[in-house]
């Protein structure tokens, strides 16, 4: 007897099929969607500056966690791995921001 997704190994049709996610996904691509059309009106509604980039690079950064959350399931695992995993990055930011303020002052020095 085949297997259908509603049968059993053994013949049996008791066996319920397994739940969508279907709520859960439409959930994240309207999170996603929305955050994407707030950096679209950001830029075509401001002039280029610190504050338009500071606004991209963190909702970038947002899009970026939600996404290493939902989709790489992060925010299921424990802790410390969620902790083991952000560290490093945090850290790596960092130290391209101090790259980056002291390039920037080497070129305003000459």
């Amino acid at each position: 007897m085949a297997n259908t997704p509603y049968t059993d190994n053994h013949g049996g049709t008791d066996v319920a099929p397994p739940p969508a996610n279907t709520k859960i996904i439409w959930r994240t691509f309207i999170i996603l969607c929305i955050i994407t059309a707030f950096e679209f009106l950001i830029a075509f509604t401001m002039k280029a500056g610190y504050l338009r980039v500071s606004i991209f690079v963190g909702m970038t950064i947002i899009k970026a966690f939600y996404i290493v959350g939902e989709f790489m399931h992060l925010k299921h695992e424990v802790k410390s791995l969620i902790w083991f995993i952000l560290l490093p990055v945090i850290f790596v930011m960092w130290l391209l921001l101090a790259l980056m303020y002291e390039g920037g002052s080497i070129f305003m020095s000459r």
